[in-house]
């Protein structure tokens, strides 16, 4: 073995930063990381323009500067700057206000909850923060309304009244996060969480908080109806890379969350992530073996095991910051490329007695990541063995799965870090961010955009448009039973399947003029138009 071999064995070990990538599964072939070195440096030239304030999402016609919401001093113009520190002040004094009882609940004085209202990015990056660094002592408890689904926001809504002493929501301040105020799910959290406070005989306003762009339909709903505040959303953050602005740091520091402590750990994260190549980079190094995991087309899915609870929705976090960053049909080019990295994942021990199984023993499709948090807790802890703490054995249940991956030829990372504290939390995030930015830059898509993404909106309201017509079809027979080909064929609709599938959804849910008659099967069925009990 050369030196170099050698040297692809070990770790990335920053231990003055308390973090460490550790290739030893990996197997790295020396020549083909030499071979991937040169597009890592233009990847990593790339990255240097982008944070200068270089337009890097051509299509969009906008720069992309997460990075400097942790460095404000680094944003190319001194009024994004001020806008960026304007806006951490800004959200550190109302949450103050908050937990002084400055800003009142006008029926119960103080705000005692929090129900963030968002999806996507403005809903996993607040969530994951919220589950890593909350506990006993935070200031208030968040919950979050992250789906369109009725009869998730009826449950929420209820378990908020049986906790709350008055049971209604009157103490309870909701914080609506939407870049563009056109999100659909958002904005039916919004009203329906807008008509259970109107039940309790509350006005929404009165409790509302919004994090949008200027000038979006949510602001002008806001500024309108005076809300209590109002907290940005620039163009230039993407909803996934959006945790460190307001939309992250304002529910985390409601929470009563570390805020200071986890902008300086994305901070410390970034200026090593800066540096040349990647045997000192721990990003570079992660980019670096994504690609060679998967041929750098994606071959092998991410599977990300943290061994932490703290760290649980990790997972669901990196999905979208992941897939939705490098899942791509076309290159920069604009050539047909078809891109992207799958990650799943579970917190460790629990995938022991879940899919591991397959991990070891079935198909070959994947490669690990194991996260391992070095500190186990606050206080001491007992023996559940002569000289065996529980701890030790979730670090031997980590170890002994890597171990028995490894022995099929499993290949996995181990990302270890000293403590999941906010510093921690937010090493973390800055980590997985310039790892995706470098690893997309190399594989030659656009990190920054997700036209799929829109592409389904567009569908989903092509949809509820052909709802409306089936439903005036209906209507237009006069009670007559009509079969789904029957309102196809009135309505010029090519796909059958489709008709009837909006049929079987507007008799079944029981909030349409809308009843089926008789017959099975999803084509055979028929319908009518109903009056509303």
């Amino acid at each position: 073995m050369t030196n170099e071999d050698a040297e692809l064995q070990g770790c990335v070990d920053d231990d003055a930063l308390g973090v460490c990538v550790d290739w030893t599964a990996m197997d790295l072939d020396a020549s083909r990381v030499a071979a991937l070195e040169p597009a890592l440096a233009a990847a990593q030239r790339s990255m240097t323009a982008l944070e200068a304030g270089a337009e890097a999402n051509p299509d969009e016609h906008r720069r992309v500067g997460h990075y400097w919401l942790r460095a404000p001093e680094l944003a190319p113009d001194p009024s994004l700057r001020l806008a960026i520190e304007e806006a951490r002040r800004d959200v550190e004094s109302f949450a103050r206000a908050v937990h002084a009882g400055e800003v009142r609940a006008p029926a119960a004085g103080r705000f005692d909850r929090v129900v963030v209202v968002g999806i996507g990015g403005s809903a996993l990056g607040p969530q994951f923060v919220s589950h890593a660094l909350g506990g006993a002592r935070d200031a208030m408890p968040l919950h979050f309304v992250d789906n369109t689904d009725p009869d998730g926001i009826d449950r929420l809504v209820a378990r908020l009244r049986v906790s709350a002493h008055g049971g209604d929501l009157r103490g309870t301040l909701a914080v609506v996060i939407s870049k563009s105020g056109g999100s659909k799910e958002t904005r039916n959290g919004m009203l329906e969480l807008a008509a259970a406070y109107a039940a309790d005989g509350l006005r929404f306003a009165e409790h509302a908080v919004a994090v949008t762009g200027d000038g979006s339909e949510l602001h002008r709903v806001a500024k309108a109806e005076g809300w209590l505040a109002t907290f940005p959303m620039w163009d230039w953050v993407g909803g996934r890379t959006s945790v460190l602005s307001a939309v992250g740091l304002l529910p985390a520091a409601l929470q009563g969350l570390d805020t200071a402590a986890f902008l300086a750990g994305a901070r410390a994260m970034d200026e090593a992530t800066r540096r040349p190549g990647w045997r000192t980079n721990p990003a570079a190094a992660l980019a670096l073996a994504w690609h060679l995991a998967g041929n750098g087309r994606g071959d092998r899915a991410m599977v990300v095991l943290p061994y932490k609870d703290r760290l649980e929705l990790f997972s669901r976090y990196l999905q979208q910051l992941v897939m939705e960053s490098v899942g791509k049909e076309r290159g920069l080019d604009g050539a047909v490329v078809h891109q992207g990295l799958t990650v799943y994942g579970n917190k460790g021990s629990t995938d022991q007695h879940a899919y591991v199984q397959q991990l070891r023993d079935g198909r070959d499709d994947f490669f690990a990541t194991f996260i391992e948090v070095l500190k186990s807790r606050d206080g001491a802890s007992i023996d559940v063995d002569a000289g065996v703490t529980s701890a030790d054995y979730l670090y031997g249940f980590l170890e002994g799965t890597r171990r028995a991956l490894h022995e099929r030829r499993g290949p996995s990372l181990t990302v270890t870090l000293r403590e999941a504290d906010a510093r921690g939390v937010g090493m973390l995030v800055a980590l997985y961010e310039r790892a995706v930015g470098l690893y997309a830059s190399m594989i030659g898509v656009n990190a920054y955009h997700q036209p799929g993404v829109e592409a389904g909106k567009r569908a989903a309201a092509e949809v509820l448009a052909l709802q409306a017509r089936v439903e005036a079809s209906l209507r237009a027979a006069e009670g007559a039973p009509m079969l789904a080909a029957d309102v196809a064929r009135s309505l010029g609709e090519p796909d059958v399947s489709l008709v009837a599938r909006v049929l079987r959804h507007l008799a079944g849910g029981g909030e349409h003029a809308v009843a089926r008659v008789s017959g099975t099967g999803l084509l055979a069925a028929s319908y009518c138009s109903r009056a509303v009990s």
